[in-house]
């Protein structure tokens, strides 16, 4: 069976879930061989193992951390030329796309990007997107070179399929450019405990009708009582609400969680850009005729103040 590339997302050798769904997509279509790279890399070997993946080539060097993109790039290019694989498959975030888009061009390849779903086909393998702004979906194949794929997170369900794992040394060399944009800095993000925005089951987000930043904690609550990350709209980022790393739609993150929660949030198309690929999305809004309701599964009429804290309440009873 042919072998396919899959770029792991770790930190300090913790892999992060997208990657884990991105080996349960990569058995579809052949056997997953996974890139890991920079510190902690050979750590990754068994929690990858244990999803599938039947080799992990590993490198470290500190290209990887004092530079941007590029020496990543030049790692995968390495492992691709090694390899010689069916296809290559990357985590759908915005250094991933970006390291997926300059190894398309270098190896002269198609490239597909947030896909949501991924099967064999007989000409290569088949991805399924959710495009303009989730109007339609999609399936495309790449017709030129290797098929060069990056997935959403939440697209597939985690599959633990035990393999070999063997870890084998990348050997990399890396070109000219590779250290042409220099890390100066690295500022730690605050930690609130919540789980990552792209990467949650559940995201519970509030918009302009939560009507102010002190508001948020009603948000927050229910958040916190289901275990899920918080989400914003625009209109709620650019009042000074809550912080633009939070912010679903168009100009901010594109999440695709089992539960979408929009409280407050009217529907505009750019808010709807961003998570409109939920599985499962509920809405309270005082107004009826809010877009988003066009949108919903569940759906709530009435005011985020009374109902909000009334669903948080009953999911703690619940959870006793």
């Amino acid at each position: 069976m042919a072998e396919v590339l899959v770029y792991v997302d770790h930190v300090d050798g913790a892999v992060r879930k997208p990657t884990l769904e991105l080996l349960t997509l990569a058995r579809r279509i052949g056997e997953p061989v996974a890139v890991a790279l920079g510190a902690g890399a050979e750590n990754t070997a068994a929690a990858l193992a244990e999803h599938g993946a039947t080799r992990v080539l590993t490198a470290d060097a500190p290209e990887f951390a004092d530079y941007l993109v590029v020496p990543k790039v030049d790692a995968l290019q390495a492992a691709y030329d090694a390899v010689s694989p069916a296809a290559v498959l990357v985590p759908s975030s915005g250094e991933g796309k970006e390291i997926a888009a300059r190894l398309a061009v270098r190896i002269g390849s198609g490239i597909i990007t947030d896909a949501v779903d991924l099967e064999a086909g007989d000409e290569g393998p088949v991805a399924t997107q959710s495009v303009f702004a989730a109007a339609f979906t999609t399936k495309s194949r790449i017709s030129k070179g290797t098929p060069v794929i990056t997935v959403k997170p939440n697209s597939a369900a985690v599959e633990p399929a035990p393999a070999a794992g063997t870890v084998e040394a990348l050997s990399v060399t890396f070109s000219d450019k590779a250290t042409g944009t220099k890390i100066t800095s690295r500022t730690p993000r605050e930690s609130t405990g919540r789980p990552e925005l792209t990467e949650a089951a559940i995201v519970v987000s509030g918009g302009r009708g939560v009507n102010g930043a002190e508001n948020f904690a009603i948000i927050e609550a229910l958040a916190d009582s289901l275990g899920a990350a918080v989400g914003a709209s625009r209109a709620a980022v650019d009042a000074g609400w809550y912080p633009h790393s939070n912010q679903v739609g168009q100009t901010g993150k594109s999440v695709s969680p089992q539960l979408y929660i929009a409280s407050g949030i009217s529907g505009a198309i750019q808010h709807r850009a961003g998570m409109q690929t939920s599985k499962t999305i509920v809405a309270v809004n005082k107004d009826a005729e809010a877009p988003i309701f066009d949108l919903v599964d569940y759906g709530v009429v009435g005011d985020l103040f009374e109902v909000v804290p009334q669903l948080t309440e009953e999911i703690k009873t619940r959870k006793g």
